[in-house]
């Protein structure tokens, strides 16, 4: 696929059509990789977008309890002094 580069300001860039924004997810960033000669052009994902919302909603629902113990009963804290 060609692409033109054009002026954008006093810089240059280049224009991605819409079906390929669509098709590649692309939001508002997108990751820039130079690797061996090439430029990639990847989007940004979030891959935690979210986990706040969730973890409220676990606190609200009191799930948000350890699955297990963080002291056991065989821990000796005398050795961490």
């Amino acid at each position: 696929m060609d692409l033109s580069v054009i002026q954008i300001g006093n810089s240059k860039g280049i224009r991605l059509s819409k079906t390929l924004l669509e098709k590649y997810n692309i939001k508002d960033t997108v990751e820039l990789i130079l690797e061996k000669g090439y430029i990639i052009i990847r989007p940004k994902s979030t891959p935690r977008k979210g986990w706040e919302k969730a973890f409220k909603k676990m606190h609200e629902n009191n799930d948000d309890k350890p699955l297990i113990a963080d002291v056991f009963d065989d821990e000796h804290f005398e050795e961490w002094k």
